[in-house]
């Protein structure tokens, strides 16, 4: 199969949806490559080494999307990259659909088949291509929140892990899963006070097994959440629905009962964010404030860490890739019922019931 990677052009965002060693497995099985000039350049890889991999170097996008039959990228195709689609393609990437209608109804007119790798689930109905950005995320988020706390930041100058004689930091963190735990290894691993909330008393006893008297766990009732964010200076949301929209957890109102300063990171906002007062941001500018909070609403944070998050990301992808490219979109979506699920898009309609329900759309199956 024709294979093509052009460059993320999404507000610094310096991944790369194949990286040169995953480029030589798939020119090893026989595929052809096709990799738009600078792709690698963000992680550190110059055409040259994408040469050296098998693959053949084209100047621009348009060229790789004429040259390919699947695009393989990162993010989310922006408008540009929407309108070089055609039928004939098969797109693997990230969509978030649910909180992007416009984005949906421009992969729609485009015919493209559209596979996205944040509903791909696994024999246990894991997550398997979210969760490595999820892991990235997850531990990103107590670092920028730690960050933000800072007073020159504008935060309320709490030190997480405080000091002997000085109370630590209190997080909380919406959300047991992946993102979460990740989340909760970092802070605790800061010395932070650190609670868990999540819906599942299931999930809740394995963090607790886990983490032991590192953490705690609270069932996540509106009133805990509501004492939670009161009580809190870092909220984390992790929250989860796979395809759909994320649940709004946190009101404006509860909002309003945080100290001045306190910091909340939400990672939940591609997917619309699990904050009331939550829109996305971007690396040039990730921080606002409402009623006094300092909200980071980064819509690509594992794009600040390229490299770790490239390379994480295409131990997960690889095998995807291969069996797409090896027996085609049609026979490979029939032949794993879980690569099935990541199918969001094709011949114009609407295909993960989840996005169709979120955007109110159609949903043929």
């Amino acid at each position: 199969m024709r294979i093509g990677v052009s460059r993320e052009i999404k507000n610094h965002e310096y991944r790369v949806g194949l990286t040169p060693p995953s480029v030589t497995e798939l020119t090893a099985a026989g595929h052809e490559l096709f990799v738009e000039t600078g792709a690698g350049a963000g992680i550190d890889f110059d055409d040259h080494d994408y040469v050296r991999a098998g693959a053949t170097i084209l100047p621009s996008a348009a060229e790789v999307f004429t040259a390919a039959e699947l695009i393989v990228k990162v993010k989310e195709p922006q408008p540009a990259e929407i309108a070089l689609l055609e039928p004939r393609h098969i797109l693997f990437t990230y969509l978030h659909l649910a909180a992007d209608k416009p984005q949906a109804e421009g992969l729609m007119r485009s015919g493209a088949t559209c596979i996205a790798y944040e509903t791909v689930t696994s024999p246990s109905g894991a997550l398997p291509l979210l969760k490595p950005m999820s892991e990235v995320a997850g531990r990103m988020a107590i670092q920028v929140g730690a960050h933000y706390l800072e007073k020159e930041q504008g935060g309320r100058g709490i030190l997480l892990g405080g000091v002997p004689g000085v109370r630590p930091g209190r997080v909380a963190i919406l959300g047991g899963g992946v993102a979460g735990l990740n989340a909760a290894q970092m802070a605790v691993g800061q010395r932070a006070d650190v609670t868990i909330y999540d819906i599942s008393n299931d999930r809740l006893a394995e963090l607790d097994t886990y983490f032991g008297s590192q953490i705690k766990t609270v069932y996540a009732s509106r009133a805990a959440i509501a004492a939670a964010v009161a009580n809190a200076h870092l909220v984390i949301g992790a929250v989860l629905v796979p395809g759909a929209a994320a649940p709004k957890l946190v009101t404006r109102e509860m909002l309003k009962t945080m100290k001045r300063g306190s910091v909340v990171v939400d990672i939940a906002i591609d997917q619309g964010g699990c904050f009331e007062t939550s829109h996305p941001t971007t690396h040039d500018d990730p921080v606002f404030e409402v009623e006094g909070v300092i909200h980071y609403c980064v819509a690509n944070m594992p794009g600040a860490v390229a490299r770790t998050s490239a390379f994480a990301l295409n131990n997960a992808t690889l095998p995807f890739v291969l069996k797409i490219a090896n027996l085609g979109a049609e026979q490979a979506l029939k032949a794993d019922p879980h690569l099935a699920h990541g199918l969001n898009v094709a011949a114009g309609k609407i295909r993960h019931a989840a996005v169709a329900e979120a955007l109110g759309l159609p949903y043929s199956a």
